[in-house]
């Protein structure tokens, strides 16, 4: 269960001189059922607590998708490619480690999710295994990763002589994203 906490209070317990973290946060009908059940598990239950960033807004998304039309249009292609490109050039990415032989099948079922979701693969320190180099495709992106994105799109426009927003019509715009 993720939740998006409005306030947050830390106190220390007089007795065991632990911390008390008292979360506030808008609860539905189920995440308040969710919780309640976990809490009566007895069970011990791992929490993370991190900044919370705004998703990317569709505003944005309708943006990113002009400009790679834009690109496409002026350089050839499809917007298709600009954005498989831009998402491998500027992107977010990690690296996971899978055995030679699944290596293929994973490749496939994670470029199964989407335009954006590339992999590619490259040798492995771990013997029996293949480096895989994975990208995520922009619907899951936060405003500051896809800000990152729309900005290289932005440049790539800019070097090809096509109209884009001015860099504070961007700016402006990112801030938008998170309202």
């Amino acid at each position: 269960m993720k939740l998006t906490c409005t306030s947050i209070r830390l106190t220390r317990d007089e007795i065991d001189n632990n911390y008390i973290v008292s979360v506030s946060a808008w609860l539905n009908n189920l995440e308040k059922q969710k919780l309640h059940e976990l809490s009566k598990s007895g069970k011990a239950l791992d929490v993370e607590i991190t900044q919370h960033r705004n998703k990317r807004s569709y505003e944005a998304n309708g943006y990113l998708w002009i400009l790679c039309q834009k690109l496409s249009e002026k350089i050839g292609g499809t917007k298709e490619d600009i954005y498989k490109e831009a998402v491998r050039k500027a992107g977010q990415f990690e690296f996971v480690a899978v055995s030679e032989r699944a290596a293929e099948s994973f490749i496939k079922a994670w470029q199964g999710k989407g335009i954006g979701w590339y992999a590619e693969a490259s040798e492995s320190k771990i013997d029996g295994c293949k480096k895989i180099m994975v990208y995520y495709g922009s619907s899951v992106y936060d405003s500051k990763a896809m800000y990152h994105l729309i900005r290289y799109v932005v440049d790539e426009c800019i070097e090809n002589d096509i109209e884009t927003l001015t860099p504070d019509q961007l700016v402006a715009m990112s801030q938008e994203w998170g309202r």
